[in-house]
């Protein structure tokens, strides 16, 4: 098994764009036997198909995550509008896709369920009291499957995380921090919202970016150690906090994500024996 110091490194599946084969063999080349698994393909009539696949992998699941389909990435404005779980008319249909996510989750012993919500805005009372409501609803019925649900960082700032983890106090919520989402949204600095959220961080993305130069634009995702993460400076601040669960290497740009996820591996395993 790859590691970076006592961390398991693992692989996001999606990032492969691929099938269960397929990620199959990209990890074995890579020597990676730890996996954050998109459980979409499993929602619905395939379900029971894409479970006995996975089964059939040696593979340790760190986490499942589960997307929602109205979600445009187009531009930063497009996905203000229709990321996670905000939307109306989208709400009840993303309720069932999430509890089926869950269903699948507890069915493959998976402890934590990751997903983006959407963006917190806690300037408009309504839409604030709406969004709190629909993320306990989604932990409560995490918590009753044994699940913990995990929130991905980036579309807001750590300051303003932590706030919403305050006030929501839910036993089964959970961060999955995502260094480079912070800076491809321009939400502040990783290293700082690593000290911010420290005491919720269950699961760790390793991936990089660029700021942009034009505010409303977004960032560049590169390949990990050529972005403003800072490899060295933000794994030892991971270790620092006490961090102990998985660093799970995601790619969603570039042309050859197998060779810039193989190279993610070989610098983190490379760090373990600093």
């Amino acid at each position: 098994m790859t590691k970076c110091g006592n961390w398991p490194v693992g692989v996001c599946s999606w990032s492969l764009q691929t099938d269960i084969a397929g990620v199959a063999a990209a990890m074995d080349k890579i020597g990676l036997e730890s996996v954050h698994l998109a459980v979409g393909p499993a929602v619905g009539d395939d379900r029971a198909r894409y479970v006995e696949a996975v089964r059939k992998q040696s593979w340790i699941v760190s986490c499942t995550m589960i997307d929602f389909p109205q979600e445009d990435y187009s531009t930063l404005e497009t996905i203000r509008r229709t990321g996670g779980i905000a939307p109306d008319d989208c709400w009840e249909a993303n309720r069932r896709r999430f509890l089926e996510a869950a269903d699948v989750t507890a069915e493959l012993g998976v402890g934590y369920i990751s997903t983006h919500i959407g963006f917190i805005d806690h300037t408009r009372e309504e839409y604030t009291r709406k969004f709190y409501d629909r993320t306990k609803c989604l932990a409560d019925a995490a918590a009753e499957k044994g699940l913990s649900l995990l929130l991905e960082t980036g579309q807001e700032s750590a300051v303003e995380m932590r706030q919403f983890m305050q006030k929501l106090n839910h036993p089964a919520i959970g961060i999955n921090f995502d260094p480079a989402n912070i800076i491809l949204y321009n939400k502040g600095e990783p290293l700082e919202a690593i000290h911010i959220l420290a005491s919720w961080i269950k699961h760790v993305h390793i991936k990089d970016a660029v700021r942009t130069k034009e505010p409303g634009t977004w960032g560049l995702e590169v390949p990990w150690g050529i972005g403003e993460v800072g490899v060295e400076q933000f794994l030892r601040t991971l270790r620092k906090v006490g961090y102990k669960g998985t660093l799970a290497i995601e790619r969603e740009a570039g042309d050859d994500r197998f060779g810039d996820i193989a190279h993610a591996a070989k610098v983190l395993a490379g760090f373990g024996k600093m």
